[in-house]
């Protein structure tokens, strides 16, 4: 059996549901974190494999490298954020952080 594009395809789909169902149903501030960084590395599993199976050459792993110097930048500032919530209102729960500070 040789793996093919469907291959990649189905596990970058498996990868971006996981994030998205991440997103929506986690109240934690860092499980949302993750979710989007899950939905960042299935861009990446399609970008490789596009750029492997269409003949694209070493584009899709440039933009794959530039995908994730951007979720590192990412995660370091909304991280900080996070801490600063943390620091402010006690809690890392996105539901209740709902007041903005004057």
């Amino acid at each position: 059996m040789e793996v093919g594009l469907n291959h990649f395809l189905f596990v970058s789909v498996c990868l971006f549901s996981l994030g998205i169902f991440g997103i929506v149903t986690r109240k934690n501030a860092v499980m949302v974190l993750m979710g989007i960084e899950l939905i960042l590395n299935s861009a990446n599993i399609n970008f490789i494999a596009f750029a492997k199976y269409g003949n694209f050459g070493y584009q899709g792993q440039i933009v794959a490298l530039f995908v994730i110097i951007l979720a590192a930048a990412e995660a370091a500032i909304a991280l900080a954020i996070v801490l600063n919530i943390y620091k402010t209102f006690s809690t890392v729960n996105v539901d209740e952080i709902d007041t903005m500070k004057d």
